[in-house]
């Protein structure tokens, strides 16, 4: 049987650290890429290739798929994962960081799509794995661009389903809630640097409270949940359309179903006060 092989971006912590090491694991031939190489050092212990990869820069990205597909004809999985969020009022963040943070999270994955599409296309087989977040989902005050690029994420995975289904190839999208990473103090400092002080201040406050308390807290999701769940959906034979993961992703995936907008914008502004508190 050949090797399996997959292609992990962002993978310099977090998920996708986590997610490179399972694989790797479960016999996967694994590729991780991340700006910060250096961190992916322990890696290389346990086979993994590591590979520099900026996800907002053509070349990049263009280099790392031509490298795999160079040494093994092309990618069976690739895991979108790289991505960070960007918070603040929408009008204190000034237009070119909401642009990076659509090229980060939307169009560097969108790029790496196609770069690996052509040749799955013709083995007629593959599989595209989409980090997005429950946050594709709902909606948090103060973080409008990261939100909006989260939304792009799912409808733009919902329709390459239908149509790379035909040639063989899977999307599957997977919807963390709130992980145990760097992730959610890095959006609260981003956050208070931008709207920290003036009219959105109190309310910033609150919102950085909150993203922070992920990191470190007894009820944040272990890193290692959602790479179990990228797991299964890498090695299943029929893999579900899409896997929320982590305290709390279900109930509040439901509530938002079930709740109109403005009992669910309670609920959220009363969660936060709390998370926040």
């Amino acid at each position: 049987m050949p090797d399996r092989v997959a292609l992990v971006t962002g993978a310099s912590s977090g998920i996708g650290f986590e997610t490179a090491r399972d694989l790797a694991a479960q016999g996967f031939v694994v590729y991780a890429g991340a700006r910060r190489v250096e961190r992916m050092e322990p890696l290389k212990g346990i086979g993994v290739h590591v590979m520099s990869l900026d996800v907002t820069v053509d070349e990049s990205m263009t280099a790392v798929v031509a490298a795999v597909e160079a040494a093994h004809g092309h990618v069976d999985v690739l895991i979108n994962n790289a991505g960070y969020g960007s918070y603040g009022s929408l009008e204190d963040v000034p237009l070119e960081e909401g642009r990076r943070q659509f090229e980060v999270n939307v169009m560097g994955l969108a790029r790496m799509c196609q770069l690996v599409i052509t040749g799955m296309r013709r083995a007629g087989s593959g599989r595209i794995i989409n980090v997005s977040s429950i946050g594709g989902k709902m909606y948090e005050p103060l973080g409008a661009w990261y939100h909006g690029t989260k939304f792009a994420v799912e409808g733009m995975s919902d329709s390459l389903r239908l149509e790379l289904g035909p040639h063989g190839i899977d999307v599957v999208i997977i919807e963390p809630a709130g992980t145990d990473t760097e992730w959610g103090t890095i959006a609260g400092e981003s956050l208070l640097s931008r709207s920290g002080d003036g009219p959105y201040g109190a309310q910033a406050h609150t919102v950085a409270a909150a993203l922070a308390s992920t990191s470190g807290h007894v009820l944040a999701t272990p890193p290692g949940a959602v790479s179990r769940s990228i797991v299964r959906a890498a090695t299943a034979r029929r893999p579900r359309t899409r896997y929320p993961v982590g305290r709390g992703a279900w109930s509040i995936l439901a509530l938002r179903r079930a709740l109109p907008d403005r009992v669910f914008d309670i609920f959220l502004q009363n969660l936060y006060k709390r998370l926040g508190s």
